[in-house]
């Protein structure tokens, strides 16, 4: 909600949601699921906690951690059982997430391609982006 309602430039949410959404109308068919699970599952009033701790100089994952939540708390169970609930058995999937491709597979759908969402983001979310790639083993290369 903070990046695709309110804009922030601290993460690349809203880029993403927007770059996804402009895919699959090129694209001329597609699904998007959004699952609001704010903060990587810890909730708005959480991520607005981990925000004051990022200004104190913690990255998103040390913020978090130090809330007492894991660095990434987001169950995939709900985006799997729409997909499974619709038929589709073989996706191309647009993420830069390796939980959410290894979630997909382990519900029995396929995988066919990944396809990187690397829009362009702000100069804020760069350290974001940063920790996403080390820290969570996101799949981003254009930093």
């Amino acid at each position: 909600m903070t990046g695709e309602v309110f804009g922030s430039l601290r993460c690349d949410c809203g880029p993403q949601l927007q770059m996804a959404l402009r895919l699959i109308s090129e694209e001329g068919r597609g699904i998007l699921i959004y699952d609001p699970q704010e903060g990587r599952g810890i909730g708005i009033l959480n991520k607005l906690r981990a925000y004051e701790l990022q200004d104190q100089g913690a990255d998103t994952v040390e913020a978090n951690e130090a809330l007492g939540f894991a660095a990434d708390a987001r169950d995939y169970g709900l985006a799997v059982a729409v997909l499974v609930d619709l038929g589709v058995k073989r996706v191309r999937f647009l993420s830069n997430n390796p939980a959410k491709v290894a979630a997909l597979e382990a519900a029995g759908v396929t995988v066919a391609e990944r396809v990187p969402c690397e829009p362009t983001s702000s100069d804020q979310a760069a350290a974001y982006l940063r920790t996403k790639k080390e820290k969570l083993g996101h799949l981003i290369e254009t930093l």
